[in-house]
């Protein structure tokens, strides 16, 4: 299996070669609108093969879409994490919900 950085690389040179980095984001967001609803299909029917296919769809819509608004899709995740390693919060009904939002129930 290769690490997730090459295999961000190899999506990256598939979406150059096929010129979809220059593609309008609207459309990649069409395209990942389409993957996500593939996913809740997956999730719907308990069919595993299609959820992991799904999300593996997912992220290479989301790494061309980063691509094509010349961010990287890495620095992207950084900062998500960045915004939730150290957010508290509790899960309800198998949902994280921040301390925030618990504060205004």
């Amino acid at each position: 299996m290769k690490d997730l950085n090459k295999l961000t690389h190899l999506i990256s040179e598939w979406a150059k070669e096929r010129k979809l980095d220059e593609a309008q984001p609207e459309k990649q967001m069409l395209k990942l609108i389409e993957e996500v609803g593939e996913l809740a299909q997956g999730l719907a029917k308990a069919n595993l093969d299609q959820v992991i296919d799904s999300i593996g769809d997912v992220y290479v819509v989301l790494t061309i879409l980063a691509m094509q608004m010349d961010l990287d899709i890495k620095d992207c995740i950084e900062q998500a994490y960045e915004e939730i390693k150290n957010r508290k919060g509790k899960t309800v009904n198998g949902v994280f919900i921040k301390e925030e939002d618990l504060q205004q129930q």
